[in-house]
């Protein structure tokens, strides 16, 4: 969000944010609901219950809803507290990736390249960092993590979150939230629940089974609750025909009376459609203003249609949670002074730890020898660095280095690195010669209080494609290109709400687009461009098949010079949208097939946000996804392809091969919806599930990822052990260098249960650094809670007994080791 945007423009951009947390050991068991209490505390204390007792009405519902924060940091909100009692403000701050407030916070890499890593320690440490700089930044609560899961390519939110599967989410999501709050601040899981897209978010009534819902997307949130989260966010969407945020079987049945939460729930920004039915359903802070839960709160509570105990109950569960935290003590809590180096080495390590080798075919990377001393480096995030996504999860960075520096460094002072663009994404200046009358479109200054006009005509000196890109500072000025306005605004998702990359130049201007075919019959071109306050700048660019042309000539240039070339391409993802297709956007398959044709020897690292489509695949040396790699990207990047370090990550998601090849392929019931209803008739087959299921298979499997050295798996062993199953096996490293593996255990389906079930579901899984020649036995528990299934006549959980496989592999499809065993016992 611009904190140069209005109030309420603002809060409308600050939305939920993402992660979730899990058990420290893979696979381990999501805590009782009995152990979670405990760790939440008794309930509300004396203190809370005296406070709730002198509370006058007006202050009891001041506690429920946003305000404006009068000495505003930048965050997303803000609620007031009650001074004369000594209860202090909250500051509620986005935070998926890092603390998104005005001042410089650690900008880490996204969520979904955390996830990479298999590694729940490294999920704490990444929440320790955004607990302690939240904290230091005098924010309360942040409004992550986001535990959602993956179940269409297309969602834009899916840098956020964690991946396809219930229980690697489950784990992640648990241990970021102790890692939260062991600093000190309050996490906010979100978003309960089934909020898997973001189109159409506010309206679309999403239809989910019982066992589908236990089954998937709420694995995750239950282990969210037993690690203690202090908040959890209700979504946009419906959920079985009942809006989220005033779901009673959500908010109250499941959440509280059956995982035993005793936190707060607050709604998604502006995600509240009714104040007596949210309340009643168990809904305690509307925000990020007071429609619902002010004026009309008061008004209902005098005329009897909300009892009073019913306010007394949500303030309790807030200042409950205050209480919990210190935050209601006379000496609260010291703030910690920000750690940026801590938060720049935990940045580049999990960078590291999550980037993935999708393909490195005869052994094209680590780069040594002449490869390493003469590189083309070719993209636009090659040069600028692709930090984070958009809308809620930008984070103003201490710093960014850019991929090219940080290779030219690496590679060193012997070595020839050069650089092309290849693919422009901010345009080049418009000929004053094609405008008349003419005037300079690269520059001009509106002072503060006036403004500009201009009416005239683009003239194009031949048909061609025109992507006409406007740079501003201020206000938006209003472009109409025969009489058609350029760059409407966007209905829902707020000016300033969009990508991370291509949504500001690099001197920081704001940047639209507009794509036209224009003929040298000539455009009539009008502007209007207002000053302000503070006045602006602003210019018009223009991207043409001639300039495009142009640059892929220049890139095929430098790829022949070079012996090696590293191609960076991207996909700026955003929240408050959805993307249209799998395929890289813009003309960047044209690129790579030019570079690739040009010279073999090139890497392709992805700056994308989710799966992606490779038409090119066959025809690159390698390929290495980086996702949003956070500020330490470029440093990360340079160590994993010179072979600094393994590259440790492997796919939380499967990648389709195109578009016509996924699980929401074909069917828009399941995804977009069909008037206003979205279906998830997929069950319990989500992501890998739903490929074994049909057939179909991936262009990269859930897990898959490449290191540079070898493994072997031997001496599986298998046993059943309390009230799960204990996997043994063996791994050695057969090559020459360190390296990760990260072995992941599959378990078949129960002959005992005759519900449908995958052909086979994660159950475990543990990331290995083994050194040449280093052997280790492992053991993966799988617990009793993947070993069952949700029964709809029990409504609990039912173990799937009988023989069932226990199988071994580096990813979903490539599996090393199977064995089987009787799974024996009864009931949940």
């Amino acid at each position: 969000m611009s904190h140069s945007v209005s109030r309420r423009s603002a809060l409308r951009l600050a939305g939920g944010a993402i992660a979730v947390a899990a058990a420290a050991t893979a696979g381990t068991a999501v805590p009782s609901h009995a152990a979670a209490r405990s760790r939440q505390g008794p309930g509300a204390g004396r203190r809370v219950e005296s406070l709730v007792g002198r509370l006058t009405l007006d202050e009891k519902i001041s506690l429920l809803h946003g305000a404006t924060d009068p000495k505003s940091l930048g965050q997303a909100g803000y609620v007031p507290g009650v001074p004369r009692l000594g209860i202090p403000p909250l500051r509620l701050a986005d935070g998926p990736a890092g603390v998104r407030v005005a001042a410089r916070a650690t900008a880490l890499p996204a969520p979904v390249l955390l996830a990479a890593a298999f590694d729940p320690a490294l999920a704490r440490r990444y929440g320790q960092v955004i607990g302690r700089e939240g904290r230091a930044l005098q924010q309360d609560v942040l409004l992550s993590p986001m535990v959602n899961l993956i179940r269409t390519p297309y969602a834009g939110r899916n840098f956020e979150t964690f991946g396809e599967d219930p229980l690697l989410a489950a784990d992640l999501v648990s241990e970021e939230i102790k890692g939260i709050q062991g600093e000190g601040l309050i996490a906010t899981v979100k978003h309960f629940a089934l909020n898997n897209q973001e189109k159409d978010r506010t309206k679309v009534d999403v239809r989910a089974d019982e066992r589908t819902m236990h089954e998937t997307e709420l694995r995750g949130f239950e282990a969210a609750v037993a690690a203690g989260t202090g908040a959890v966010m209700g979504a946009y969407n419906k959920v079985n025909g009942t809006f989220a945020c005033e779901n009673k079987e959500l908010l109250s049945d499941i959440l509280r009376e059956r995982w035993g939460f005793e936190g707060w729930v607050m709604t998604d920004w502006y995600a509240q459609h009714s104040t007596v039915a949210a309340l009643a359903a168990g809904l305690d802070m509307e925000m990020p203003d007071d429609a619902y839960f002010g004026a009309a709160l008061k008004r209902a509570v005098r005329d009897g249609s909300v009892p009073e105990p019913q306010v007394d109950r949500s303030v309790r569960r807030i200042l409950g949670v205050m209480e919990r935290f210190g935050l209601l003590d006379a000496s609260r809590p010291p703030r910690p002074e920000r750690d940026p180096d801590a938060g720049a080495t935990v940045a580049l390590d999990v960078a590291k730890a999550g980037a993935t080798l999708l393909r490195n075919a005869h052994r094209a990377l680590p780069l040594t020898g002449r490869a390493a001393r003469s590189v083309a480096v070719i993209g636009p995030t090659g040069r600028q660095p692709f930090v984070s996504g958009g809308g809620s999860a930008h984070v103003v960075p201490d710093h960014a280095d850019s991929p090219l520096d940080a290779i030219t460094a690496r590679a060193g002072r012997e070595a020839e690195v050069t650089y092309a663009v290849g693919e422009d994404l901010y345009g080049k200046p418009i000929p004053r010669s094609r405008l008349t009358p003419g005037f300079d479109p690269e520059g001009q200054k509106v002072a503060a209080g006036k403004e500009w006009t201009y009416d005239g005509t683009l003239t194009p000196a031949e048909p061609d494609e025109w992507t006409l890109v406007l740079h501003y500072s201020g206000e938006r000025p209003k472009v109409e290109l025969d009489d058609v306005e350029l760059y409407p605004p966007r209905p829902g998702v707020g000016e300033y709400f969009s990508g991370g990359l291509i949504a500001a130049a690099p001197d920081g201007l704001n940047v639209r687009r507009a794509t036209r075919n224009l003929t040298p019959a000539g455009h009539r071109l009008k502007i209007t461009a207002k000053g302000g306050d503070r006045g602006q700048t602003f210019r018009l660019r223009r991207i043409t098949g001639a300039t495009r042309a142009a640059d892929v000539a220049e890139a095929v240039r430098a790829a022949r010079r070079s012996h090696t070339v590293v191609l960076f391409a991207y996909e700026d993802a955003t929240e408050g949208q959805d993307r249209t297709t799998v395929a890289l956007p813009g003309h960047q398959e044209e690129l790579i097939q030019a570079v690739t044709a040009a010279n073999p020897r090139t890497t392709v690292v992805l700056n994308t946000s989710s799966a992606t489509s490779m038409p090119w695949l066959e025809r690159t040396a390698a390929v290495l996804q980086m996702y949003y790699p956070g500020q330490e990207g470029a440093a990360a990047t340079a160590a994993v392809l010179f072979g600094d370090c393994d590259p440790g990550g492997r796919l939380t998601q499967s990648f389709p091969v195109d578009d016509d090849l996924h699980p929401m392929a074909g069917d828009p019931r399941r995804y977009p919806g069909v008037d206003g209803v979205e279906e998830y008739s997929e069950g319990v087959l989500v992501g890998y599930r739903w490929y074994d299921a049909e057939g179909v298979r991936p262009l990269f499997p859930f897990g898959h990822g490449l290191s540079y050295t070898t493994f072997a798996y031997a001496d599986l062993a298998v046993r059943q052990v309390g009230r799960g199953v204990d996997v043994s096996f063996t791994v050695r490293n057969t090559g020459r260098r360190e390296g990760v593996t990260v072995p992941q255990v599959y378990v078949g389906p129960s002959p005992d249960l005759r519900l449908t079930q995958a052909e086979r579901l994660l159950g475990g899984y543990r990331r290995l650094t083994l050194r040449p020649g280093e052997r280790r036995r492992v053991t993966v528990h799988v617990d009793r809670r993947t070993l069952s299934a949700w029964d709809v006549k029990r409504h609990d959980w039912r173990l799937g007994t009988g023989r069932r496989s226990f199988r071994v592999g580096t990813s979903a499809r490539d599996m090393k080791l199977s064995a089987t065993t009787v799974v024996k016992g009864a009931g949940a």
